[in-house]
């Protein structure tokens, strides 16, 4: 298979290894510097770049009749416009806030659990994350689809960053908020935790990545199973989780 890494830092990096040990060829390493020549060769492009490019590298995708597999975040206000761009070049697109496999699992663990405890107003919810200190957005964009999953499943209705917590507070709109506390902390890859809290007890589920790989080594595994398809996916589709 023949891939266009769009984004060629530490990240594109990481996935062109896996990649080359799992039999691929990279035909494009698209940074700020070079152009998109080359895109139509590949069987497949995967970005991850910047907010900023992120646009850019999708449409160029779809204008090249390439699938692509975006794991960028920060800029998904634009997120309905690729969508509707892939449908009008009957392209192929997958974006995730995280691919790693282990991630996608929590994913669906945390929707379970809002179920559960959607009944139990006992429990306030609130979720920590930690990265790295060069990450660029906050919260990171697998803490918003945590909250995304616990306010489709539960009576919750948004999510803040902003330091009163949700039970800290008697105005019933604060009390439906989804508390994020965002850390940047040395080379953290990245730390997902979400925290049911009473007077009772506390039930926490937590994610930890040690390294990038499982976040390159999900996104390679998504680029080979999206060659050859037409349409808008998602990695429940990827792992058949659905």
């Amino acid at each position: 298979m023949k891939i266009a890494l769009l984004g060629y830092g530490k990240m594109g990096q990481v996935i062109e290894r896996i990649a080359k040990e799992r039999g691929h060829q990279i035909v494009l390493k698209k940074d700020e510097y070079n152009t998109y020549e080359g895109l139509s060769n590949a069987d497949v492009a995967i970005d991850f770049s910047i907010p900023a490019a992120a646009v850019s590298n999708i449409s160029n995708c779809f204008h090249a009749n390439v699938p692509v597999i975006s794991g960028t975040t920060g800029w998904l206000d634009h997120f309905d416009e690729m969508v509707s761009l892939c449908k009008e070049k009957n392209g192929a697109f997958i974006s995730s806030s995280n691919f790693s496999l282990g991630v996608n699992i929590f994913f669906e663990l945390n929707e379970y659990l809002a179920k559960m405890m959607s009944k139990l107003e006992s429990y306030n919810v609130s979720m920590e994350e930690i990265h790295h200190t060069q990450k660029l957005d906050a919260p990171s964009g697998t803490a918003i689809s945590l909250a995304k999953g616990i306010i489709e499943n539960s009576s919750f209705t948004n999510w803040t960053l902003d330091s009163i917590k949700a039970n800290d507070s008697g105005d019933s709109e604060q009390s439906k908020q989804i508390h994020i506390e965002a850390k940047r902390i040395g080379t953290v890859p990245g730390t997902h935790s979400v925290t049911y809290d009473s007077a009772v007890d506390t039930i926490e589920i937590k994610h930890t990545a040690h390294s990038r790989e499982g976040f390159a080594l999900g996104a390679v595994i998504a680029a080979e199973w999206i060659v050859g398809k037409q349409g808008v996916f998602t990695m429940k589709d990827v792992l058949d989780l659905k």
